[in-house]
Parts: C-alpha cells; sequence; structure tokens
C-alpha cells in the first residue's frame, strides 16, 4: 500500500460518522448547555467586535484577533470546499454546512472562552493560550499535560500542510491559469511576503490580516451578490433543491445538480466536513488568536471569535453556494476528461455565467488573497503551538523562516499527498480539542451564565 492509499484510509476512519456526530454532538450539547445565548446573542457578538478594550491586558484589539482568526479560517474552503461539498455531498450539502456552522457557534465561543480564561503570559510578555493551555491548567494531571502535547504536536504538524503548502499551491495554481505567471515565481514573490510579515510577531499578523480579511471578504460578497441578482430567477429553484437534497433518505437527483445523486447521509458528510474544514469550528485553531485579544473578561471574546464563524460559513460559503445554485452550472462536465467539473473551476464557471472571462480573474484574485491571510494565521497558530512544546525564542524565530521558505515548496510542487495529510491532521487536532470542551462545559457555562447577568444587569 502506497503512502496516499494508506493517508487516505487514515481520512475515511478519521473524518467518518464517529468525527462527524462528535463535531456537530458537541456543538448541539454546548448550545443546549448554554441555553441557546450563543444564538440569542449573535447581534450582540456582532456589534462587541469594534470594541478595543486598549486597558486590558493582550497583544490584539478584539478586532485583531477576530481578523486574525479568520485570515485563517476565510480561504480555500470558501471557494474551492464548497463547489467539492456540492460536488460530492450534492446541493444539500450547503444546507447541512449552515446547521452545522449553526451549531458551531457554540462550539467555537467555548473553546475561545477556556483559550482566554488559562492563557498565560510567555517570556517576551505575549498571551499564549488555545486548547493546549486549557488542557494543561483546565483539565490538569497527567492526562491533560499528554493531550496538550498531542494537540500542539498536530497543530504544527497541521500549520505547514493545510496553513502553509495547500495555500500556496492554491495561489500559484490559479494565477499561473489566470494571469500564466509561472509557479516559481509566485513562490519566490509568497517567500518575500510571509517573511516580512511574519518574522515580526503577532502585531504585524494583527495589522495586515484587519486590512487585508475585511477588504478581500467585502470584495469577495459584493461579486457573489452581483452574480446573485442577475441570476435571482433561479435562486428559489436552487435553494428549494437544496432543502429537498439535504433531508432526501433515498439517493436524487437534482434538479440544479443534473446529474449529480446523493443522500441525506451524503449531503451530511460532505456538509459538515467541508464546513468544519473552512470555519474550523472544533479544530481548536482559532481559540489561539482569541487568547491574544485585550479583553476584561472570557466571555467577551468567546462572543467576539464565535462571529468568525456565522461570517466564514453563514455568509461567505452560504453565498458560494447560491452563486453556484443558481449558475446552472453544477452538473456540468469538463469535455477534456468528461468528469464533473469541480473545485475552483466549478465556482469559475458559476461567475463566468455573470462576468464571462473576467470569472477567472475575480476568482483567482479572491483565491490569492483568501490563502495568503490563511498563511498568515496558520504560522501564529503553529508558532504558539510549537512555543507550548519547546519555549525557546530562537526555535520560534527558526520556525517563522523556515514556514515562510516552505511556501515555496507549496507553490512549486503538487501536493495529493499534503492534502490527505492536512486533513489527517486537521481530524487529529479536533479529537484532544472536543474531548477537552466536553470535560470542561462547566468552566464555559459559568463564564457564559456569569456574563449574561453582567449583561442583563447593564441593560436594565
Amino acid at each position: 500500500m502506497d503512502l496516499s492509499q494508506l493517508l487516505n484510509d487514515v481520512n475515511d476512519f478519521v473524518w467518518g460518522p464517529i468525527m462527524l456526530v462528535l463535531l456537530v454532538g458537541t456543538g448541539v450539547f454546548l448550545t443546549i448547555r448554554l441555553k441557546f445565548l450563543t444564538w440569542i446573542n449573535l447581534w450582540y457578538s456582532i456589534k462587541l467586535i469594534m470594541q478595543n478594550k486598549a486597558e486590558h491586558k493582550g497583544d490584539l484589539s478584539p478586532f485583531q484577533s477576530l481578523m486574525t482568526a479568520l485570515s485563517a479560517t476565510v480561504g480555500t474552503g470558501n471557494i474551492v470546499g464548497v463547489a467539492t461539498a456540492m460536488v460530492l455531498g450534492g446541493p444539500g450539502a450547503i444546507v447541512w454546512m449552515w446547521i452545522s456552522a449553526a451549531f458551531g457557534l457554540s462550539t467555537k465561543y467555548g473553546e475561545s472562552v477556556l483559550a482566554v480564561k488559562y492563557r498565560e503570559t510567555n517570556s517576551v510578555g505575549e498571551m499564549s493560550g488555545g486548547p493546549m493551555y486549557a488542557m494543561k491548567n483546565g483539565i490538569g494531571g497527567a492526562f491533560g499535560k499528554i493531550m496538550a502535547a498531542l494537540f500542539a504536536f498536530f497543530a504544527v504538524c497541521a500549520s505547514f500542510g493545510i496553513g502553509n503548502m495547500t495555500q500556496a499551491n492554491s495561489i500559484s495554481s490559479a494565477l499561473n491559469a489566470s494571469f500564466s505567471i509561472p509557479t516559481w515565481q509566485t513562490g519566490i514573490v509568497l517567500v518575500v511576503l510571509s517573511l516580512a510579515v511574519l518574522m515580526r510577531g503577532v502585531h504585524s499578523i494583527g495589522k495586515v490580516s484587519s486590512v487585508i480579511v475585511p477588504s478581500m471578504a467585502a470584495f469577495y460578497i459584493v461579486m457573489s451578490l452581483i452574480v446573485i441578482v442577475v441570476n435571482f430567477e433561479h435562486v428559489p429553484a436552487g435553494w428549494a433543491t437544496m432543502i429537498q437534497m439535504a433531508f432526501s433518505t433515498e439517493a436524487v437527483a437534482g434538479g440544479i445538480g443534473g446529474s449529480i445523486v446523493a443522500t441525506m447521509l451524503t449531503a451530511m458528510r460532505w456538509g459538515v466536513a467541508r464546513g468544519v474544514f473552512s470555519n474550523e469550528a472544533g479544530l481548536g485553531s482559532a481559540p489561539i488568536a482569541a487568547a491574544a485579544a485585550r479583553t476584561d473578561h472570557a466571555s467577551r471574546q468567546g462572543y467576539v471569535n464565535m462571529t468568525g464563524t456565522f461570517f466564514d460559513t453563514m455568509i461567505i460559503c452560504f453565498l458560494t453556494g447560491t452563486v453556484i445554485a443558481s449558475s446552472g452550472m453544477l452538473g456540468a462536465l469538463d469535455i477534456a476528461t468528461g468528469k464533473l467539473v469541480s473545485g475552483a473551476e466549478l465556482t469559475i464557471l458559476a461567475f463566468s455565467t455573470v462576468f464571462g472571462e473576467w470569472a477567472r480573474v475575480i476568482v483567482s484574485i479572491s483565491l490569492t488573497l483568501f490563502a495568503f491571510s490563511t498563511i498568515l494565521g496558520w504560522e501564529y497558530y503553529g508558532e504558539k503551538s510549537l512555543e507550548y512544546l519547546i519555549s525557546n525564542r530562537g526555535v520560534i524565530y527558526a520556525y517563522r523562516a523556515i514556514f515562510s521558505c516552505i511556501t515555496f515548496i507549496g507553490a512549486t510542487q503538487t501536493l495529493d499527498i499534503v492534502w490527505n495529510f492536512s486533513d489527517t491532521m486537521n481530524g487529529l487536532m479536533a479529537i484532544p480539542n472536543l474531548i477537552c470542551l466536553l470535560i470542561l462545559n462547566r468552566d464555559i457555562a459559568q463564564e457564559c451564565l456569569h456574563y449574561q447577568n453582567e449583561i442583563i444587569a447593564k441593560r436594565k
């Protein structure tokens, strides 16, 4: 058995029914445990984003912390992942992506609360936090420390895969296809840009992310809305097919999906898996950024970072799904191969129904910005995870340099094995993180209800 097949088999297990039940189940449990306050306070959470607690301990403003987290989550999953989910799981996968994100709000809230509650100050005065510190300081004992070390190790490994090489490859492929830019040239530019931002640390990442993320999100949302408005006559039928195929117990082919056949279980499997790939609720990565925020209450930052799942999946991924569903391109066949068009090419086809040849430029620019921001965010996650394992500043600076240089390898090599490896590492990160959330659910609930009483008291 070759390595690629071995990784495929591992992924089938790691991302099988047990993992999907654990992911969604944890979100459902926490939503009920928190008395649906994450849903009730969603608008309040959005309003909190711009409130800067400058007088409190932390490295980043709440807005910069959220943008750093979003820089890592708003990525190729919003363009490539959505299209792939709709081809492999049918249009109904978008509904399950949305449902899992709704419960993922509580998961993201809970892991961010624990990250702030159990964070520490490192040797240079920066905040260090995330699931590994919640496991060490919250759960404690040998079990907590072993889980923390495993999570940190998996996160470092994932940072080079899903956070680096796969993103660099998506950028170089998109720019080569759209503008005929050689992949080696893209690789060199990525190395230089990454070094310029990452070597300066978290403050540099926060500043760059707070500019790139809102700009790229606004650009993509506007372009998507234009396509949806122009193709609006097909939108109701597209949404109807999504709902029909999301809950069909028998294999059916949807009207907008042409020859695509899927059952409810298939839609659920791909919707949940690609949704988590996109918003990372339950993976434990985003809380690492939450721990760097200046805040006076763990629950406050929990609410702020929770909105990342809302913006990423419930807004941007849903818009991509609607664009594809209303375009009539889902189920299209590649003339050269005879296979279903999927991934970025399907999204480009959908945009081309309105923008023609400019669609490739629009999607390529979006993909480039999304993927580069992911590189920045994931470097921070990997750095903080490595810092937990090895508290040596020289090693940290070496990691920043190596991480930046590896973008060249990602940009210039084929990466089928790296994609599978990345999926495996993400799944292995999620397991200890979800166990930690379930064990420390009382801590999360206490923080939530205490803060809720403060909110109510202030409003009266």
